[in-house]
């Protein structure tokens, strides 16, 4: 997720508050009309689909849901919902001792970070907010400072999702060209992992020093956590986070099968992160990811359907999680050390 928070971070007091100008309302706009735009789409698909087989769309999704084992399918997705929370705040912990709070213990990051699941119902963006807050509050942690370690969390999201598709794609090549009928994938896959290759060594060199020394953005605060990692951290976070997609993959694959969708393990491996990736997009309700659901599994356009209620299971379930522990986080960020 891309952090944004509520809060006025303390190096930027005073100044006027950002997102609420015309540019902003433009910006909705726009992301609205494309997220319709990705349902009707998909929406278009699904009707094909139906008119096929002489059914309404209400009564091919009401077939597809009702043929689904909902049972087995909670007891693959609760367990790794929790399993889930505790690798993700893991992970964050990790990064926010190594640059902001080395003294913050695993069990005082788990409250933060589960409430921050609370309000990622509302607004994504904004879950990583309350974490800023409480390093602020209980380890005088600059805002800025703070916001970078979460900055350099998302950017190692990102390249986790492009490096395990990328796996995926050079084993399963064969599946993804079998998938490419409306896309030429393996052509558009393939740049966007060498672009994000070719990338991450200027990324990490400027950002250490070695190179580019007459471009000031690395001074910036809120890209401090850049400055200081070293390549064996972004290795580490890797690694720390692998669990959860790895389970990513093995959880969608079992859960499409427990809605009659034939898929294999890797098709999910090649094609998960990057439909984790359209996730990620500022579109409303996923928008993108619902699409991409549709155009690379063409044979099943209700997988769309079936993609959102998994995300809508998941972060529920998460905001639940957030609930049991959000008595303990109003006293982390109540109480001054």
């Amino acid at each position: 997720m891309v952090e944004e928070t509520n809060e006025t971070p303390p190096a930027e007091a005073g100044k006027p508050a950002a997102g609420k100008g015309p540019a902003s309302l433009a910006l909705r706009v726009v992301s609205w009309l494309l997220a319709a735009g990705c349902f009707y789409l998909v929406f278009g698909r699904v009707e094909a689909a139906a008119a096929r087989e002489s059914l309404t769309v209400f009564g091919y999704l009401a077939r597809f849901f009702g043929d689904a084992n909902w049972l087995l399918w909670l007891a693959v997705m609760a367990p790794y919902s929790v399993f889930f929370f505790l690798v993700d705040s893991h992970a964050t912990w990790r990064v926010v001792g190594w640059y902001n709070a080395p003294d913050l213990k695993f069990t005082r990051m788990l409250p933060i970070r589960a409430s921050a699941y609370i309000l990622s119902l509302v607004n994504e963006q904004v879950g990583k907010g309350a974490m800023t807050l409480y390093l602020l509050r209980r380890h005088k942690v600059p805002g800025w400072q703070a916001l970078s370690s979460m900055i350099f969390l998302g950017m190692i999201e990102i390249y986790q999702l492009l490096m395990f598709s990328a796996v995926g794609v050079l084993i399963y090549y064969e599946l993804v060209e079998q998938a490419s009928s409306q896309l030429p994938l393996p052509q558009i896959m393939l740049s966007v992992f060498a672009v994000a290759l070719c990338y991450f060594p200027i990324h990490y060199l400027y950002f250490r020093g070695h190179i580019g020394k007459g471009f000031g953005l690395r001074d910036q605060q809120i890209l401090v956590a850049f400055r200081n990692a070293a390549l064996l951290d972004y290795v580490k976070v890797v690694l720390f986070k692998a669990p959860n997609l790895i389970g990513a993959v093995i959880v969608y694959t079992v859960a499409l099968d427990l809605f009659n969708v034939v898929v294999s393990f890797g098709q999910m491996l090649a094609f998960l992160p990057v439909i984790f990736l359209a996730a990620a997009l500022p579109l409303p309700f996923h928008a993108g990811a619902l699409l991409l659901w549709t155009v690379l599994f063409p044979d099943y356009p209700e997988v769309g359907a079936f993609s959102l209620v998994m995300h809508t299971f998941f972060v529920s379930f998460n905001a639940l999680i957030g609930i049991v522990f959000l008595p303990t986080a109003n006293r982390e960020l109540i109480v001054e050390s």
